[in-house]
């Protein structure tokens, strides 16, 4: 005689069971995000999707800022701590007129997010100038009239501190190299090159 516990087919729970347990966790999962799910499988604490906090080094001063953690550096330092020198051109890593320098490496600040930047070392070109004149690279830009709109000059400017604190007497084909990732749209490529050749004795940072 089969007892109560019996399930048809020999299987250990029934098809009511099922639904009911089916039923429970689609309920779980509707209330939980993709990116939440994905974080808990993975063990990882999960932020967002509103402001969490931000704490950059930028031109060698603290900057505290609470953001989303999708925001990218750019708009970080534009819209949020009023560093408005690097421009947006594209908005996808193509023209480089987002350039800034983190750690030492020049980086397209449009596709950097800015919660990844934590504790390293950011500049962009409101931190070149001082108190007492113009950075080499800004001046050398001024003299030598590499520049028309302006729209891709901060951008350029930080590449080129970057080339030149690696390369502090770069051959044509360095320069070439270094500025690659920089579009000028209105065609002055031939006085950058000039600007940047003619800075002699820059040192890092």
């Amino acid at each position: 005689m089969a007892s109560k516990d019996d399930k048809p087919g020999g299987f250990a729970f029934s098809r009511r069971d099922f639904l009911k347990s089916a039923g429970v966790v689609s309920a779980v999962t509707a209330t939980t995000s993709p990116a939440e799910a994905e974080a808990q499988a993975g063990g990882v604490n999960a932020v967002g999707p509103g402001d969490v906090p931000v704490r950059l080094t930028v031109n060698g001063k603290r900057v505290d800022l609470m953001i989303e953690p999708r925001t990218t550096l750019l708009d970080a330092l534009r819209n949020r701590a009023d560093l408005t020198g690097n421009k947006r051109g594209c908005d996808r890593g193509a023209c480089g007129a987002c350039t800034m320098i983190v750690d030492g490496r020049a980086v397209y600040a449009c596709s950097t997010l800015a919660i990844d930047v934590q504790g390293k070392q950011i500049r962009n070109v409101d931190g070149l100038a001082t108190s007492t004149g113009l950075h080499p690279v800004q001046q050398a830009f001024c003299d030598k009239d590499a520049l028309m709109c302006g729209f891709c000059t901060p951008g350029f400017v930080m590449a080129s501190v970057a080339l030149l604190e690696k390369h502090p007497s770069p051959t044509p084909d360095q320069i070439r190299k270094g500025l690659d990732g920089n579009i000028c749209r209105c065609g002055t490529f031939s006085r950058i090159f000039e600007a940047v050749s003619s800075v002699k004795g820059v040192t890092r940072g």
